[in-house]
């Protein structure tokens, strides 16, 4: 057959990353129509004994026993198969070119990058202060020097009112509810749970909010402060007894200003008054 040259055109051929050929062919090859054209006049002389007319056609193969998912194609007229005499027909000139997609190259990539940023932004070895110590895990539990189970605190209180629910369930009374609001003797507050002291009554003063109120504990040993979220949009600073772990209620910042600043808002029920001999 004669056939009319195609103007000059280049047609890039990928050969696969698995490929085992040499250097030179593992980069993209320009050919042109008219090389090709020569590779398949060629092919035709030793393929005498057939004369049906094959269409142009490029198969770069790197290796012959690989997956044919691994070759990459370049086809230029396509042909078809005649439904009648099994003639190969020749088409409008195409260029496409199959390549399998590479997940293993993309994830092999992806891992080596991870690897590289963990090894640059590696965090300094943990130290032992990172950790918690026992002591801190028993204020976690609300558990002091003086302990005892949840039905030995409740036995213990049972004679208190609302005091194991203040105590030891973080409950609040209601204010003007307790009779040491109004108490004005000289004297100490203790916990009603170990008995230890917590407030003087020089510290004490009339706050306004009914519930008895202190600028100050008897020492800062006396008692454990810490934050408190129970309320999602008020966080507060919750006073415990440091002996129990037991609630006595929270300190804010609006106490008196000619003294520390503080006002101890303390649950009735979580204290005893002992009067000065």
């Amino acid at each position: 057959h004669t056939q009319q040259e195609p103007p000059p055109r280049h047609v890039h051929l990928l050969v696969t990353p698995n490929s085992r050929v040499s250097e030179a062919h593992q980069v993209i090859m320009q050919v042109s129509c008219s090389s090709v054209a020569a590779l398949h006049t060629a092919a035709a002389a030793r393929r005498s004994s057939t004369s049906k007319f094959r269409p142009r056609g490029v198969v770069v193969r790197a290796q012959k026993h690989r997956s044919s998912a691994d070759d990459v194609e370049v086809d230029g007229p396509a042909a078809a198969s005649s439904s009648e005499g099994g003639e190969e027909a020749p088409h409008a000139t195409t260029a496409t070119a199959r390549m399998p997609r590479r997940r293993l190259i993309h994830l092999a990539a992806a891992t080596t990058a991870f690897v590289v940023s963990s090894k640059l932004s590696a965090p300094a070895p943990a130290s032992a202060s990172e950790f918690a110590s026992d002591a801190k895990m028993a204020i976690m539990n609300r558990q002091g020097p003086v302990r005892f189970s949840d039905a030995e605190w409740q036995t213990k209180l049972k004679d208190e009112p609302y005091a194991y629910q203040v105590l030891r369930k973080e409950a609040t009374e209601r204010p003007f509810s307790s009779p040491l609001n109004a108490e004005k003797r000289a004297g100490t507050f203790a916990c009603v749970g170990c008995g230890s002291p917590l407030f003087y009554s020089t510290s004490k003063y009339e706050s306004g909010t009914g519930w008895p109120s202190f600028d100050s504990p008897v020492d800062a040993k006396a008692v454990t402060e810490l934050p408190d979220y129970s309320i999602v949009f008020f966080p507060r600073t919750e006073v415990r007894c440091a002996t129990c772990q037991g609630h006595i209620g929270h300190v804010f910042n609006d106490g008196p200003k000619e003294t520390t600043g503080l006002r101890y808002c303390m649950n009735g029920a979580s204290m005893k008054f002992q009067p000065a001999a």
